[in-house]
Formats: structure tokens, C-alpha cells, sequence
């Protein structure tokens, strides 16, 4: 039986960087296969297009550019922000990532570029922005 859209799957994965160092994998998570249902916009384009027509049991490697994947960096993603504005301040340091919260609850990261006593700079873009992502993936179950 082929994945198609709709199909909701189970898939062992290993995502890489260029460099060989690993972002993901089904391990850092307890060995649990990643679920979701295919076409629905649950993971990122390239992932999901990649499992269409593989079946039970079936492994491959598959490269996802930035376009299908977290797209590029956008330069306007990077801001500054008054120190006063961000909670503990004071305990922040270049290099360091928070996590931002919107007032609909939506929560995403946020790398700091940089410091001066009165502004932090940060970037916005999702950490994996710009960069081709590789990941090993086997398919345990098609439901």
C-alpha cells in the first residue's frame, strides 16, 4: 500500500546538516516515530511531499532545500528591541535563545545577535532558516 495524502503515518527519521551533525531524529525523542497525516501541513513541504507513494518498511535519504523546508533568513526577522523589554535582562547573554510568546499563546524562538545597555538585537528566523536539510527516513506504519 502506497502513502498518499490523507494517510496518517508513523516514519523513523535522522535529520542532518551539511556539515553531518544532527539537528533531529526520532531517537532524541525517545525512539518514537514521528505520526502525522500526510498533506495536511503538519510538517514541513519537503518531508511531506517525499513520503508520497514510499510504502511499509520502505527507507530513503532525501535533501529539502530551504524553500521546502524553513525557508530563507529575512534579513527584516533580525531586530532590535529595548533591554528593558525583555524579562530578566540582565541574565542574558549573546548567543543565547529565548522563547517569545504572542497574546494568541503562539510561542517561537529567538537567537540574541547582540547587546548594548540599552537595545538586543535579535533574530526571529526559525534556527534551520537557510539551510538544506537531510534527513534519513523509514516509513513503520501507514494507518
Amino acid at each position: 500500500m502506497s502513502i498518499k495524502k490523507g494517510d496518517h503515518i508513523q516514519v523513523q527519521y535522522t535529520g542532518t546538516l551539511a556539515d553531518g551533525s544532527v539537528f533531529d531524529s526520532s531517537e532524541k525523542h525517545d525512539g518514537q516515530p514521528l505520526s502525522f497525516e500526510v498533506g495536511s501541513g503538519q510538517i514541513i513541504k519537503g518531508f511531506d511531499d517525499a513520503v508520497m507513494g514510499m510504502e511499509k518498511g520502505q527507507e530513503k535519504t532525501i535533501e529539502i532545500k530551504p524553500l521546502e523546508a524553513y525557508g530563507d533568513v529575512n534579513p527584516e526577522l533580525v531586530r532590535k528591541v529595548p533591554k528593558e523589554h525583555i524579562p530578566d535582562h540582565d541574565k542574558i547573554k549573546a548567543g543565547m535563545v529565548l522563547v517569545f510568546g504572542t497574546p494568541d499563546g503562539q510561542q517561537f524562538p529567538a537567537k540574541i545577535l547582540e547587546m548594548s545597555d540599552a537595545e538586543v538585537t535579535v533574530d526571529l528566523n526559525h534556527p534551520l532558516a537557510g539551510k538544506t536539510l537531510t534527513f534519513k527516513i523509514k516509513i513503520v506504519a501507514i494507518e
